[in-house]
């Protein structure tokens, strides 16, 4: 198997649209309503609104291909692209996504590392992320590379409000 990490530019946004709704479609289709996870899709992939996400200067987004098929992503924040927080000496994970098909093959653990040498190379003094309390696999995941669930937030998944648990991993 050979991958390779390639940071998302304008001409990605096609790429970054169809996986990012594919990879949300097919974790969290089955505890939320069909109506309300396709309105949601269409406004966090919108393509306009992934063209942004790109320029940002305080975003980064790292695709990953396994032999040179897109297989997942993942998208740190640092500074006012956080989510929330915003403190200056942390970076955010907003997303780590990982096709179905490529699940359980260590990709999820390159796009980590990733992560974690952004936020070294930038010199941040912790990483952290927020994930839904019912996604039992992610959180796990999580816990083994060394996060640890600190609070709370509420993530709006069309009119039900939903609990994601803050998790926040300090670096070296």
């Amino acid at each position: 198997m050979n991958f390779a990490l390639k940071r998302a530019t304008v001409l990605d946004v096609e790429k970054l649209q169809q996986i990012g709704r594919e990879t949300f479609y097919e974790t969290f289709h089955e505890q939320n309503d069909e109506q309300t996870m396709q309105q949601y899709l269409q406004r966090a992939f919108a393509p306009e609104k992934l063209l942004a996400e790109i320029k940002n200067p305080l975003s980064i987004i790292k695709l990953l291909y396994v032999d040179h098929e897109l297989a997942g992503y993942v998208k740190v924040n640092e500074g006012n692209a956080q989510t929330e927080g915003k403190a200056e000496d942390t970076i955010e994970i907003e997303r780590i996504y990982i096709l179905n098909a490529f699940q359980k093959m260590g990709l999820g653990k390159i796009l980590m590392s990733e992560a974690i040498l952004i936020a070294q190379q930038l010199h941040k003094s912790s990483i952290w992320l927020g994930v839904w309390e019912k996604n039992v696999n992610a959180i796990a995941f999580y816990e083994s590379q060394g996060f640890v669930k600190t609070t709370t937030h509420t993530f709006m998944m069309g009119n039900e409000a939903q609990l994601d648990y803050i998790m926040v991993k300090m670096l070296d």
